[in-house]
């Protein structure tokens, strides 16, 4: 069979084109042969840049990247992304700087999704884009600062929540600053919809399958703990990977911490069949993924590993997440939050003199709600939004200008 090039090399050949630039008709199309014609050997399966079902706001094509490509580009290159290095993982403002981050997690991500994506021949730009994204909406304080946030919100009215799934694709959509006064980044369909989907805290999957039929308001509008399936395989392979990400990581990090000794939180069944290092279980589970996979249009394991899995996830969460020192950590983060939740919503009630305020936290809070690019959303939310994107550094400092005598 003839590639493009040989039924196209002739004519785009004869097309004269300044070596310089690259915003030309002779090099576009030749770009694009070259995409086409990658995409042309990936998995039946796979979600070719051809089919995606675009931006919200249609723009003019990159003249070098893919749509996936460059929705990366704009993911890693937002002021919520860097601002992940600062964000906890697991454990609160650690002194050890071998204790993962909440960066350093999405990394992971990226590079076991990135894995299982390329053994599939699936789309690998899209797997990165959602993967580098997935948790850019997550909390100061890991999953502690996302639940008390939703405790707050919902003591002002019960029919908001808080989700860090749902509100990484807020940032995305409404809340990052693009270019100067132009927020939203206006990403693909395909990129947001794995992104609101990714939830890897579900206990009850060894099998997904993509909701290929998924509508846009399915994803722009996500109801409350909702845990549909993504639309695409590759969106499928990064909720796998976001578990895989942290079951090992958590417990090395335990042990380092001093919550956990050895492997005597899992049984010695689990410990045989999975490993007991972080290389280990990834390097298992990741195989398992791609030999249960391979020439499917699911993403699986087998059900023994996936059995073993869920008893380290539940293992890990009686003997790291439910730890003394973690629960002790976490009572700390309720008051500092709640603390900070509570300031913010009475400045609201006058947010010029918030405005003009002799306090840089309460002033930088105003400033931010005065900016805010969602004018008509309720005040809570847009109090929920500026806590939701501190860093757990700046979370204690904002505790402290706020309430040091």
């Amino acid at each position: 069979m003839d590639s493009l090039f040989d039924i196209f090399g002739d004519a785009l050949g004869s097309i004269p084109a300044e070596p310089h630039l690259i915003n030309n008709y002779k090099d576009l199309k030749e770009i694009e042969l070259i995409r086409q014609e990658r995409e042309k050997t990936l998995s039946p399966f796979a979600m070719r840049t051809e089919n995606s079902r675009g931006r919200r706001t249609p723009e003019e094509p990159c003249p070098i990247r893919s749509p996936y490509e460059r929705d990366l580009g704009r993911i890693i290159f937002s002021q919520s992304f860097r601002r992940l290095r600062h964000k906890t993982q697991v454990f609160f403002n650690p002194v050890n700087d071998h204790i993962c981050s909440r960066i350093e997690h999405v990394i992971y991500v990226n590079y076991i999704s990135t894995i299982i994506g390329r053994a599939l021949n699936l789309n690998i730009d899209l797997i990165q884009a959602i993967a580098l994204g997935h948790d850019i909406g997550h909390t100061p304080y890991g999953h502690t600062g996302e639940r008390v946030l939703n405790q707050c919100i919902k003591s002002v009215d019960p029919n908001l929540f808080f989700e860090h799934e749902v509100h990484s694709l807020r940032v995305l959509d409404v809340l990052e600053e693009h270019r100067p006064n132009d927020y939203g980044l206006n990403l693909t369909f395909e990129v947001r919809d794995g992104i609101v989907s990714h939830c890897g805290e579900t206990y009850d999957e060894y099998s997904l399958t993509p909701y290929r039929d998924k509508t846009e308001a399915e994803v722009s509008a996500k109801p409350e703990k909702d845990r549909t399936r993504p639309a695409t395989l590759e969106g499928c392979v990064v909720r796998f990977a976001d578990k895989i990400a942290y079951v090992g990581r958590d417990i090395e990090d335990a042990r380092r911490a001093g919550i956990i000794g050895g492997n005597d939180h899992v049984s010695e069944a689990v410990a045989k069949r999975l490993g007991t290092t972080n290389a280990e279980i990834i390097n298992i589970l990741v195989g398992d993924i791609v030999h249960s996979s391979l020439n499917k249009d699911e993403i699986s394991m087998s059900k023994e590993n996936f059995e073993a899995l869920n008893e380290y996830l539940k293992s890990n969460l009686n003997g790291i997440y439910l730890a003394p020192k973690i629960k002790t950590y976490e009572d700390m983060v309720k008051l500092q939050i709640e603390a900070i939740f509570h300031a913010f919503m009475e400045a609201v009630d006058d947010i010029e003199k918030a405005a003009a305020s002799p306090n840089e936290a309460v002033r930088s809070f105003a400033k931010f709600y005065i900016k805010h690019p969602e004018p008509d959303c309720p005040p809570v939310r847009k109090v929920v939004d500026y806590i939701a994107g501190m860093t757990d550094t700046y979370a204690n400092a904002c505790f402290d200008a706020l309430y040091r005598v």
